[in-house]
């Protein structure tokens, strides 16, 4: 078994974090180490690679390769579940959406993962709808992305285990918007996964073909970057907000410097942030 501890040197660990946060915008700090040595250790011992320094010279030289994609799926958090932190979700039911019924919906999804956020957003469409007979008539579009590949097709197929399933959800919304496939598993219904559109993407790269949004849930993903990106990924997503669209952002993240382009909306508990005109 190759050894993980001694593949990950200090010279090899600055290559990799500074290729990571290059192709992907991950930034790692200096003490992950253990983290590389981890999810990457089985990917050295089947390349045959003894130190992290020849990963790093594979991916470099061929990089559009598979192995790209390996890495970058092993070194992605995808950590989940129904409804994350609530409040936001109360926010878009009470708020957002009274807001927004007199033409087509666009929500985006900047870091879907498993398709638990994107789901539990059309869920509370679904709840709005059907408190609200006849609003929303002009149509409603979740668009959700992610880097990570292998992610992304769990999330398209909309089945989870009982594990996943209980991690957020009620028992109620459960019976209402899952169909059962067997004692440990179930998939969302074909009413809530018809609105969702999952498409890989980087935020690193230029998002303007997705086009508008009406709201952008970006959370907990900026937290991996550098404040340099931060600041340029937050700037693009205002100019794909429409003019008073809303952004999203996790508990432990703020937005700095963009006073210009967004006001706090405070909602007890909870903000969200108002996309400005420029």
């Amino acid at each position: 078994m190759l050894s993980s501890t001694n593949a990950i040197t200090p010279n090899g660990y600055i290559r990799f974090r500074d290729y990571l946060q290059k192709v992907c915008g991950i930034s790692l700090s200096d003490n992950k180490q253990y983290l590389v040595a981890s999810r990457l250790g089985k990917t050295l011992e089947r390349e045959g690679f003894s130190k992290i320094e020849q990963l790093v010279d594979a991916l470099e030289k061929h990089s559009n390769s598979k192995l790209k994609e390996e890495v970058i799926n092993a070194m992605t958090t995808n950590e989940t579940l129904w409804f994350r932190d609530t409040h936001p979700f109360v926010i878009l039911k009470e708020k957002v959406l009274p807001e927004m019924t007199k033409s087509a919906l666009k929500i985006w999804s900047a870091a879907s993962s498993t398709g638990q956020e994107p789901y539990s957003i059309s869920m509370v469409i679904e709840e709005f709808k059907a408190a609200r007979p006849g609003a929303l008539k002009m149509g409603e579009k979740i668009i959700a992305t992610d880097i990570c590949t292998n992610i992304l097709q769990h999330a398209k197929q909309g089945e989870y285990d009982s594990l996943a399933i209980a991690r957020g959800l009620g028992a109620d919304l459960q019976r209402r918007y899952f169909d059962k496939i067997n004692d440990s598993s179930w998939k969302i219904k074909p009413q809530l996964s018809s609105r969702v559109d999952f498409r890989h993407l980087n935020l690193i790269d230029s998002f303007s073909a997705l086009g508008k949004f009406d709201v952008i849930f970006c959370r907990n993903v900026l937290i991996y970057f550098t404040a340099e990106l931060k600041l340029d990924i937050l700037k693009r997503m205002h100019a794909s907000l429409n003019p008073g669209g809303y952004l999203f952002l996790g508990g432990s993240e703020a937005l700095s410097g963009l006073s210009s382009h967004f006001e706090i909306v405070q909602c007890h508990p909870g903000i969200v942030y108002r996309a400005k005109t420029l």
